[in-house]
């Protein structure tokens, strides 16, 4: 499975980032801009995922991101694991927004 960094995330703009951590954890901090999907409806709402470009799935650590990169892949997405997932955004200082 292919992976990014926080940092080389970062750099890029004009990316689809999901995010599949439960509803608290998203409120609680997250990326600016992600679409908010958690892991147990990521199969029900794959339809608002766009599809043609690489998606970007994070979680908190990179555990639940990988397993919906999976997921995706095996649905003909270009999905990308976020490795270190939120907790590496928050220590490498990048900027989170917070609440739903």
């Amino acid at each position: 499975m292919t992976e990014i960094t926080v940092t080389e995330l970062a750099a890029l703009s004009d990316v689809v980032v999901v995010d599949v951590r439960e509803n608290d954890e998203y409120a609680a901090a997250h990326v600016a801009g992600v679409t908010h999907i958690p892991l147990g409806e990521v199969v029900a709402r794959t339809g608002e995922i766009p599809e043609g470009s690489p998606v970007y799935v994070i979680c908190a650590a990179g555990g639940r991101s990988a397993q919906a990169a999976a997921y995706l892949q095996a649905q003909g997405f270009d999905a990308v694991n976020v490795a270190g997932g939120t907790i590496a955004w928050q220590q490498a200082g990048l900027p989170v927004q917070h609440g739903a």
